[in-house]
């Protein structure tokens, strides 16, 4: 075991040693190369080491660099050293964080990170949260509470029986609704075409004044952060108007939650602390490994009534047990590398991070417009949109791009016409990264376009 780990340590640590270097996206011949795992089961076994060389050597090669400094796909973060390393030990733990006698470690560092965050957002005292993969499962859990909590209100225990007769509740969203929340209503029964949609503005943030009549038996869903432009809702007056009406407000806030921790950001965020419940990703602008992401309730009550289960062998203390707080019982411990990053961090170095990105995207912004291309939506976060042109030329500059290896962006279609989409998200990306994806950028364009 020790032999293998260390080998393992030491392969993972060449692989992101040498991640800058190379092309950001995997070579045709790499790519190619992962034939060689189509095999038949073998009947015997292996040697542990031959497999991990194999892994290595076989699929290293073939991974996308997201971990460097020249990945702005997807709202993709890096991770950080110390969630990194965090993450390896808590591996080695092995430890199953259900309840707190499973892991008294895992669940004392919950409650710490939870603690912290709390605050950085300025979220109610009182409110808890959840540890789980990612933002949809976030807004799944936060909607749960939603619908626990209007339904319980009518009298109604919609998790003895069901849907099957139950209330009818509307459910608020804007033009532009993130998919993922909208994979979470489905789920929940709450249906993803039975939504009330808000007429949003030219960024992507919802209307006040469009919004429809509210009352008790209506979640208001609102976004921090729209996938492309990166703009915020006008939280302090949908929430105002959610309160006013008795009506549940959810932030969906995957990345855009995070501008509240960085002071030159923290005004796009007013009204955050006055919602019921928020989702965000912890594997986005906080920089932790895969997969991560964090529910927040203002009453956690009605969390984990949604949630929380119970059975004879499951051994329960006064304490914060975590599996009531997500859709989860057996999982790994993600806020071990949540707490790690923080600490490592603290509330300046992640203000930092936050304040940088963001620096970055106007300087690919700045960089673009000089170019003579179109910036597409106000430059406030990380997210930067640009055409080159007609649709055909930009998808041709994005497809160049991405097959150029410098960089990575994603594409888009925003208000019916393509973008590139430069979504700024890691630690790991400098000043000088910027500068020589912003030239190969500019570069590919100007052959595209003289082409």
């Amino acid at each position: 075991m020790q032999t293998l780990l260390e080998d393992a340590a030491r392969r993972g640590i060449a692989y992101l040693a040498s991640v800058n270097e190379r092309s950001v996206v995997a070579t045709p011949a790499a790519v190619a190369g992962l034939a060689r795992f189509e095999e038949p089961l073998p009947t015997a076994p292996t040697d542990p080491a031959q497999v991990l060389a194999w892994l290595d050597e076989i699929g290293s090669p073939a991974t996308t660099a997201s971990a460097g400094g020249r990945y702005f796909g997807f709202v993709t973060g890096g991770a950080l050293p110390a969630a990194v390393a965090a993450n390896w030990l808590a591996t080695a733990w092995d430890n199953n964080v259900a309840v707190t006698v499973m892991s008294p470690t895992a669940a004392k560092l919950e409650e710490v990170a939870l603690r912290w965050l709390v605050n950085c957002f300025g979220l109610p005292t009182g409110t808890g949260a959840g540890f789980v993969t990612g933002a949809t499962m976030a807004n799944f859990s936060g909607l749960a509470a939603a619908r626990h909590a209007l339904l319980a209100r009518q009298g109604w225990d919609v998790e003895a029986q069901g849907l099957f007769g139950a209330p009818a509740l509307t459910v608020v969203v804007g033009e532009e609704v993130h998919v993922s929340l909208l994979k979470a209503l489905s789920m929940l029964g709450l249906g993803r075409d039975r939504v009330v949609r808000v007429p949003v503005d030219g960024q992507g943030r919802m209307r006040p004044d469009a919004l429809p009549a509210l009352d008790a038996h209506t979640i208001l869903c609102l976004q921090a952060g729209n996938v492309n432009t990166g703009a915020i809702d006008p939280l302090d007056q949908l929430c105002a108007a959610a309160r006013q009406a008795g009506a549940w407000s959810h932030v969906d806030g995957a990345f855009g939650m995070w501008a509240a921790v960085a002071p030159t950001r923290a005004a796009l965020t007013v009204g955050l602390g006055e919602a019921d419940s928020w989702a965000t990703d912890t594997h986005k602008w906080l920089n932790v490994p895969y997969d991560s992401g964090m529910v927040f309730c203002r009453n956690p009550e009605h969390l984990r009534n949604a949630l929380a289960t119970s059975a004879a062998y499951l051994v329960q203390s006064d304490q914060r047990e975590p599996d009531a707080y997500t859709p989860e019982l057996s999982r790994r411990a993600r806020g071990v590398e949540v707490w790690a990053a923080l600490r490592s961090l603290g509330s300046d170095g992640l203000a930092d991070l936050i304040e940088r990105n963001c620096r970055y995207a106007t300087r690919f912004a700045a960089g673009l417009t000089a170019g003579g291309y179109e910036i597409r939506n106000e430059v406030s976060l990380n997210q930067v949109l640009v055409s080159f042109g007609d649709d055909a030329t930009t998808r041709q500059v994005i497809q160049q791009v991405q097959a150029e290896g410098t960089c990575w962006c994603g594409g888009t279609t925003w208000q019916g016409r393509a973008a590139m989409r430069i979504s700024v998200s890691s630690w790991a990306t400098t000043a000088a990264d910027v500068e020589r994806s912003l030239d190969a950028i500019l570069r590919v364009a100007r052959q595209v376009v003289a082409a």
